[in-house]
Protein backbone atom coordinates (compact mmCIF):
# COMPACT_ATOMS: atom_id res chain seq x y z
CA UNK A 1 0.00 0.00 0.00
CA UNK A 2 1.50 3.33 -1.07
CA UNK A 3 0.98 6.64 0.68
CA UNK A 4 -1.33 7.76 -2.12
CA UNK A 5 -3.57 4.76 -1.40
CA UNK A 6 -3.82 5.23 2.37
CA UNK A 7 -7.33 5.92 3.67
CA UNK A 8 -8.11 8.88 5.94
CA UNK A 9 -6.97 8.53 9.55
CA UNK A 10 -9.49 6.90 11.85
CA UNK A 11 -8.07 8.55 14.95
CA UNK A 12 -7.43 5.14 16.51
CA UNK A 13 -4.04 3.61 17.37
CA UNK A 14 -3.14 -0.07 17.63
CA UNK A 15 -0.19 -2.09 18.86
CA UNK A 16 0.18 -5.47 17.16
CA UNK A 17 2.80 -7.96 18.32
CA UNK A 18 4.54 -10.51 16.12
CA UNK A 19 3.56 -8.51 13.06
CA UNK A 20 6.48 -8.62 10.64
CA UNK A 21 4.68 -11.37 8.72
CA UNK A 22 1.87 -13.91 8.94
CA UNK A 23 -1.20 -13.34 11.08
CA UNK A 24 0.23 -10.27 12.82
CA UNK A 25 0.96 -8.60 9.50
CA UNK A 26 -2.55 -9.46 8.29
CA UNK A 27 -4.01 -7.79 11.38
CA UNK A 28 -1.84 -4.70 10.97
CA UNK A 29 -2.80 -4.52 7.29
CA UNK A 30 -6.51 -4.59 8.17
CA UNK A 31 -6.04 -1.81 10.73
CA UNK A 32 -4.08 0.40 8.34
CA UNK A 33 -6.73 -0.20 5.67
CA UNK A 34 -9.40 1.33 7.90
CA UNK A 35 -7.23 4.32 8.78
CA UNK A 36 -5.60 3.33 12.07
CA UNK A 37 -2.05 4.23 13.03
CA UNK A 38 -0.13 1.15 14.10
CA UNK A 39 2.96 0.06 15.99
CA UNK A 40 4.17 -3.42 15.03
CA UNK A 41 6.64 -5.53 16.96
CA UNK A 42 8.74 -8.60 16.24
CA UNK A 43 12.16 -10.08 16.84
CA UNK A 44 13.74 -9.27 13.46
CA UNK A 45 14.32 -5.55 12.95
CA UNK A 46 14.99 -5.81 9.20
CA UNK A 47 11.80 -7.82 8.66
CA UNK A 48 9.87 -5.23 10.67
CA UNK A 49 11.25 -2.37 8.57
CA UNK A 50 10.20 -4.19 5.40
CA UNK A 51 6.73 -4.68 6.85
CA UNK A 52 6.51 -0.96 7.71
CA UNK A 53 7.28 -0.09 4.09
CA UNK A 54 4.60 -2.48 2.83
CA UNK A 55 2.02 -1.08 5.24
CA UNK A 56 2.64 2.60 4.54
CA UNK A 57 5.49 4.02 6.54
CA UNK A 58 4.09 7.41 7.56
CA UNK A 59 1.43 5.88 9.80
CA UNK A 60 3.26 2.76 10.99
CA UNK A 61 6.20 2.43 13.37
CA UNK A 62 8.05 -0.64 14.59
CA UNK A 63 9.83 -1.75 17.74
CA UNK A 64 12.08 -4.82 17.61
CA UNK A 65 12.46 -7.17 20.56
CA UNK A 66 11.38 -10.41 22.19
CA UNK A 67 7.73 -10.53 23.20
CA UNK A 68 8.42 -11.83 26.71
CA UNK A 69 11.09 -9.23 27.49
CA UNK A 70 9.66 -6.73 29.97
CA UNK A 71 11.87 -3.89 28.77
CA UNK A 72 10.75 -4.51 25.20
CA UNK A 73 7.11 -4.47 26.26
CA UNK A 74 7.59 -1.14 28.01
CA UNK A 75 9.44 0.30 25.03
CA UNK A 76 6.71 -0.79 22.61
CA UNK A 77 3.98 0.89 24.65
CA UNK A 78 6.07 4.01 25.34
CA UNK A 79 7.07 4.42 21.69
CA UNK A 80 3.45 4.04 20.61
CA UNK A 81 2.33 6.70 23.07
CA UNK A 82 5.17 9.04 22.08
CA UNK A 83 4.51 8.66 18.35
CA UNK A 84 0.72 8.72 18.34
CA UNK A 85 -0.42 10.00 21.74
CA UNK A 86 -2.82 7.14 22.47
CA UNK A 87 -3.22 3.34 22.46
CA UNK A 88 -6.74 2.19 21.67
CA UNK A 89 -6.19 -1.37 20.53
CA UNK A 90 -3.75 -4.12 21.54
CA UNK A 91 -3.45 -7.36 19.59
CA UNK A 92 -1.39 -10.04 21.33
CA UNK A 93 -0.33 -12.19 18.40
CA UNK A 94 3.31 -13.07 19.17
CA UNK A 95 3.65 -16.76 19.96
CA UNK A 96 5.95 -19.74 19.82
CA UNK A 97 5.70 -23.49 19.37
CA UNK A 98 9.26 -24.83 19.43
CA UNK A 99 8.48 -28.50 19.97
CA UNK A 100 6.29 -31.23 18.48
CA UNK A 101 5.58 -34.46 20.27
CA UNK A 102 3.77 -36.07 23.22
CA UNK A 103 3.37 -33.85 26.24
CA UNK A 104 4.49 -36.76 28.44
CA UNK A 105 8.02 -36.30 27.11
CA UNK A 106 8.00 -32.50 27.09
CA UNK A 107 11.06 -30.72 28.45
CA UNK A 108 9.70 -28.52 31.22
CA UNK A 109 12.12 -25.73 30.36
CA UNK A 110 10.58 -25.67 26.90
CA UNK A 111 7.12 -25.59 28.48
CA UNK A 112 8.15 -22.54 30.51
CA UNK A 113 9.35 -20.81 27.34
CA UNK A 114 6.05 -21.52 25.59
CA UNK A 115 4.01 -20.11 28.46
CA UNK A 116 6.29 -17.13 28.90
CA UNK A 117 5.89 -16.12 25.26
CA UNK A 118 2.29 -17.16 24.63
CA UNK A 119 0.65 -16.20 27.92
CA UNK A 120 2.81 -14.12 30.26
CA UNK A 121 3.83 -11.68 27.52
CA UNK A 122 0.15 -11.13 26.63
CA UNK A 123 -0.65 -10.38 30.26
CA UNK A 124 2.32 -8.01 30.55
CA UNK A 125 1.35 -6.00 27.50
CA UNK A 126 -2.29 -5.88 28.56
CA UNK A 127 -1.20 -4.44 31.92
CA UNK A 128 1.00 -1.85 30.26
CA UNK A 129 -1.66 -0.80 27.73
CA UNK A 130 -4.18 -0.53 30.57
CA UNK A 131 -2.01 1.75 32.67
CA UNK A 132 -0.71 3.83 29.75
CA UNK A 133 -4.05 4.70 28.16
CA UNK A 134 -6.94 2.26 28.31
CA UNK A 135 -7.82 2.49 32.02
CA UNK A 136 -8.87 6.13 31.60
CA UNK A 137 -9.79 6.23 27.94
CA UNK A 138 -11.08 2.78 27.00
CA UNK A 139 -10.16 0.51 24.14
CA UNK A 140 -10.09 -3.10 23.01
CA UNK A 141 -7.70 -6.02 23.34
CA UNK A 142 -7.62 -9.07 21.08
CA UNK A 143 -5.63 -12.17 21.97
CA UNK A 144 -4.76 -14.55 19.15
CA UNK A 145 -5.41 -18.00 20.59
CA UNK A 146 -5.99 -21.23 18.61
CA UNK A 147 -8.50 -24.01 18.21
CA UNK A 148 -5.75 -26.08 19.86
CA UNK A 149 -6.77 -24.25 23.03
CA UNK A 150 -10.31 -25.59 22.76
CA UNK A 151 -9.63 -29.30 22.26
CA UNK A 152 -6.64 -31.66 22.46
CA UNK A 153 -4.36 -31.64 19.41
CA UNK A 154 -1.79 -34.33 18.62
CA UNK A 155 1.88 -33.32 18.81
CA UNK A 156 1.29 -29.69 19.89
CA UNK A 157 0.13 -30.26 23.44
CA UNK A 158 2.17 -27.53 25.13
CA UNK A 159 1.07 -24.97 22.54
CA UNK A 160 -2.57 -25.99 23.00
CA UNK A 161 -2.42 -25.79 26.78
CA UNK A 162 -0.85 -22.32 26.54
CA UNK A 163 -3.63 -21.19 24.21
CA UNK A 164 -6.25 -22.58 26.60
CA UNK A 165 -4.63 -20.44 29.27
CA UNK A 166 -4.78 -17.45 26.93
CA UNK A 167 -8.51 -18.01 26.42
CA UNK A 168 -9.05 -18.03 30.18
CA UNK A 169 -6.81 -14.98 30.52
CA UNK A 170 -9.03 -13.26 27.97
CA UNK A 171 -12.10 -13.90 30.11
CA UNK A 172 -10.37 -12.73 33.28
CA UNK A 173 -9.14 -9.51 31.67
CA UNK A 174 -12.55 -8.88 30.15
CA UNK A 175 -14.12 -9.16 33.59
CA UNK A 176 -11.55 -6.95 35.31
CA UNK A 177 -11.14 -4.32 32.57
CA UNK A 178 -14.87 -3.75 31.99
CA UNK A 179 -16.66 -1.52 31.31
CA UNK A 180 -14.16 0.68 29.48
CA UNK A 181 -12.03 -2.01 27.81
CA UNK A 182 -13.33 -4.99 25.87
CA UNK A 183 -11.14 -8.11 25.68
CA UNK A 184 -11.77 -10.94 23.23
CA UNK A 185 -9.83 -13.76 21.60
CA UNK A 186 -9.64 -15.29 18.16
CA UNK A 187 -9.09 -19.04 17.79
CA UNK A 188 -7.88 -19.81 14.26
CA UNK A 189 -7.40 -23.21 12.70
CA UNK A 190 -4.43 -23.65 10.35
CA UNK A 191 -3.55 -20.38 8.64
CA UNK A 192 -1.06 -20.36 5.77
CA UNK A 193 1.96 -18.78 7.43
CA UNK A 194 5.57 -19.71 7.99
CA UNK A 195 4.70 -20.43 11.63
CA UNK A 196 2.19 -23.16 10.63
CA UNK A 197 4.01 -24.37 7.53
CA UNK A 198 4.90 -27.75 9.02
CA UNK A 199 1.19 -28.55 9.33
CA UNK A 200 0.42 -28.32 5.61
CA UNK A 201 3.63 -28.05 3.54
CA UNK A 202 3.61 -30.53 0.67
CA UNK A 203 0.05 -31.61 1.47
CA UNK A 204 -2.03 -28.43 1.36
CA UNK A 205 -4.78 -29.90 -0.80
CA UNK A 206 -5.09 -32.88 1.52
CA UNK A 207 -5.10 -30.66 4.61
CA UNK A 208 -7.69 -28.30 3.15
CA UNK A 209 -10.00 -31.20 2.29
CA UNK A 210 -10.75 -31.58 5.97
CA UNK A 211 -12.31 -28.10 6.13
CA UNK A 212 -16.00 -27.67 5.22
CA UNK A 213 -15.14 -24.39 3.44
CA UNK A 214 -12.53 -26.23 1.39
CA UNK A 215 -9.43 -24.18 2.15
CA UNK A 216 -6.92 -23.27 4.81
CA UNK A 217 -6.98 -19.83 6.36
CA UNK A 218 -4.96 -16.84 5.21
CA UNK A 219 -3.76 -13.93 7.37
CA UNK A 220 -6.45 -11.57 6.08
CA UNK A 221 -9.12 -13.90 7.50
CA UNK A 222 -7.78 -13.22 10.98
CA UNK A 223 -7.14 -9.56 10.19
CA UNK A 224 -10.80 -9.09 9.33
CA UNK A 225 -11.89 -10.78 12.56
CA UNK A 226 -9.54 -8.58 14.63
CA UNK A 227 -10.82 -5.48 12.86
CA UNK A 228 -14.38 -6.45 13.78
CA UNK A 229 -13.52 -7.14 17.43
CA UNK A 230 -11.90 -3.71 17.75
CA UNK A 231 -14.69 -1.84 15.98
CA UNK A 232 -17.88 -0.17 17.13
CA UNK A 233 -19.82 -3.03 15.54
CA UNK A 234 -18.66 -5.28 18.41
CA UNK A 235 -19.27 -2.81 21.23
CA UNK A 236 -21.38 -5.31 23.17
CA UNK A 237 -18.95 -8.21 22.80
CA UNK A 238 -16.39 -9.00 25.47
CA UNK A 239 -14.85 -12.09 27.04
CA UNK A 240 -15.57 -14.16 23.94
CA UNK A 241 -13.45 -16.43 21.76
CA UNK A 242 -14.28 -16.13 18.07
CA UNK A 243 -13.47 -19.38 16.26
CA UNK A 244 -12.20 -18.65 12.75
CA UNK A 245 -11.58 -22.09 11.30
CA UNK A 246 -13.26 -22.61 7.94
CA UNK A 247 -15.81 -24.82 9.68
CA UNK A 248 -13.27 -27.36 10.92
CA UNK A 249 -14.73 -27.47 14.42
CA UNK A 250 -18.06 -28.62 12.98
CA UNK A 251 -16.57 -31.99 12.11
CA UNK A 252 -16.68 -34.86 14.57
CA UNK A 253 -13.38 -35.80 16.13
CA UNK A 254 -11.77 -32.33 16.06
Amino acid sequence: MTSAQLPPLSGKVALVTGASRGIGFGVAEAFVARGDRVCITGRNEEALKEAVEKLGSERVICVAGKAHDLDHQSEAVERTMEAFGRLDHLVNNAGTNPVFGPIADLDLNVARKVFETNVISALGLAQKAWHAWQKENGGAIVNIASIAGLAPSPFIGAYGVSKAAMINLTQQLAYEFAPKVRVNAIAPAVVKTKFAQALYEGREEEAAAGYPLGRLGVPSDIGGAAAFLTSEQSDWVTGQTLVVDGGLFLKAGV
